[in-house]
């Protein structure tokens, strides 16, 4: 019951952090992802670089790796109360519902499957784009990861709408797991979680 209720709460956090529908005047038809169709309204429209990292950081790998950092976020944000609401498994090796020593009592093999597993995965992704066949961040028209078979059927502003969905959750997933690891390290400097 506890892996349902877990399970059906991950599903609909999800939607509750998608931006509100909109009644737009105008309808963005590219389907590159670029600095200027990631500014909108939340942005205040416009691009927040004190440091000036557009001049030297490649647009395309900048849009990229904010959102696998984001995905990573998110996948980090759920693992971090998966064990304390659904519990541990029948393991020797993780005894605690206390995320930061669970990664530290894992055993060196299962780290180093992980490793191996995420470089797999990668290497996957980055000759799909090479080949051109797929794209992880979904320009064009086949997505890398798409098992329901629904990218192809989105027209660019559905595509680039869920987009922006996908960036603004996984930019809100990485400050949550700051937030997460600022309260573990700092005990009470996140008042709402107490």
């Amino acid at each position: 019951m506890k892996i349902v209720l877990a399970f059906v709460a991950a599903l609909s956090s999800a939607q509750a952090f998608a931006p509100l529908a909109s009644k737009s005047t105008s309808a963005v038809t590219t389907t590159k992802s670029t600095y200027e169709d990631l500014v909108d309204i939340e942005t205040g429209y416009t691009i927040y670089d004190p440091c000036g990292l557009r001049d030297v950081v490649n647009e395309d790998f900048a849009v990229k790796a904010e959102l696998a950092n984001g995905r990573s976020a998110m996948l980090a944000f759920v693992g971090w109360y998966f064990p304390q609401v659904v519990g541990t498994f029948n393991s020797d090796d993780v005894t605690t519902t206390d995320p930061i020593d669970a990664i530290l009592q894992a055993d060196p093999q299962w780290w180093a499957q992980f490793i191996l597993l995420c470089g797999v995965v990668e290497a996957l992704k980055y000759k799909a784009e090479l080949d051109g066949t797929k794209s992880f961040t979904g320009e064009g028209d086949t997505a890398f990861f798409d098992w329901s078979n629904k990218w192809a059927k989105l027209d660019d502003t559905q595509k680039l709408k869920t987009r922006r969905q996908e960036l603004k959750n996984g930019r809100l997933a990485m400050i949550g797991v700051i937030g997460l690891l600022s309260d573990h390290f700092i005990p009470g400097s996140i008042p709402l979680l107490h």
